[in-house]
């Protein structure tokens, strides 16, 4: 299979080693790092520079917010996939509720590759041809050192946009009665040392209805990860059982009464960090999870319908 992947030039997250794990698993990747202007007119990109009968995919894994304003451009692509990280945000309160739906709805035969299983069958449930493959980490970056942990427990990420108002509401109600450390380091190195110091890794998705990246790098980088109940489908998806190789919690209370339990209990946390750190590495490492993308693009694609012309006009 021969796929052409935009991705973006400018992207907060270091994505290179999920790139190469899709490259690695196709006959043929021509990889593009899109600029921010380049994604804002993928009209005269694709005339510019794409032959798009050069390819048996195309996979998008560009800025929504760009995307979604293209569409009357994007529906006329062939073979197209997209992958998309914040499709959880269709459901949450936050300013692109319902927008990604609105966009889909525009091109219902496009495949969709969602990272949360739960969102993946909301979007079926709507009509759309979308798929489940899960965020993992940078295997190359981020790897347990098997150094001795001094901060017990701590968040490391940010809590300032509207989608992380849950995050930051918990982690603000914890570190009234626990000492937790919440802080921000650079990727890569620091990031990686500062994890592998951390004893108990505070996740707080909430109301996102999925697993964030920093759950499967925290796992990876053996801290005893505790993290928000995002329901038996999500849990069950992923292979992560409460008190095995994860601790899972809805509640500030129940999350205290859980780390109450493995401080008395060393040997326990030992045991959870370790089977938590042989899943992530078994199965959530950028390049499992670019084979797994590959797999799901590889089945054949729904047709596209041509609707009367005024109708596309007005987005039906």
């Amino acid at each position: 299979m021969n796929v052409l992947f935009l991705v973006q030039a400018e992207q907060r997250a270091i994505l290179d080693r999920l790139y190469d794990g899709i490259a690695q698993a196709c006959d043929s990747c021509d990889i593009r790092w899109l600029s921010s202007d380049e994604q804002a007119n993928l009209q005269r990109y694709f005339r510019e520079h794409v032959d798009v009968s050069r390819y048996d995919r195309i996979l998008f894994f560009l800025r929504f917010k760009k995307e979604m304003r293209q569409w009357r451009f994007i529906r006329t692509l062939p073979n197209l996939v997209i992958l998309e990280h914040d499709a959880y945000q269709n459901y949450i309160p936050c300013k692109y509720t319902g927008k990604f739906s609105a966009h889909y709805r525009r091109m219902p035969w496009v495949r969709i590759i969602s990272s949360g299983a739960q969102v993946s069958q909301r979007l079926r449930d709507e009509g759309f041809d979308a798929c489940f493959v899960p965020k993992g980490y940078d295997q190359a970056l981020l790897s347990y050192q098997g150094r001795e942990r001094d901060i017990e427990l701590a968040f490391v990420g940010s809590t300032k946009s509207v989608a992380y108002s849950g995050r930051k509401a918990l982690l603000d109600e914890l570190g009234q009665v626990e000492n937790l450390l919440v802080t921000k380091t650079k990727s890569g190195e620091e990031y990686c040392d500062t994890l592998n110091r951390i004893r108990f890794f505070v996740s707080a998705d909430v109301g996102m209805g999925e697993y964030m990246i920093k759950n499967f790098e925290a796992m990876a980088c053996g801290c005893v990860l505790l993290a928000y109940d995002q329901g038996e489908v999500e849990n069950a998806a992923l292979g992560l059982r409460d008190m095995h190789n994860v601790v899972l919690y809805r509640t500030v209370h129940e999350l205290r009464e859980k780390l109450a339990h493995l401080r008395q209990n060393p040997e326990l946390t030992l045991r959870i960090a370790r089977s938590g750190r042989m899943t992530a590495e078994a199965h959530y490492g950028f390049h499992q999870i670019g084979h797994k993308i590959i797999d799901v693009m590889r089945p054949v694609l729904r047709p596209p319908k041509r609707r009367a012309g005024w109708l596309a006009w007005l987005g039906f």
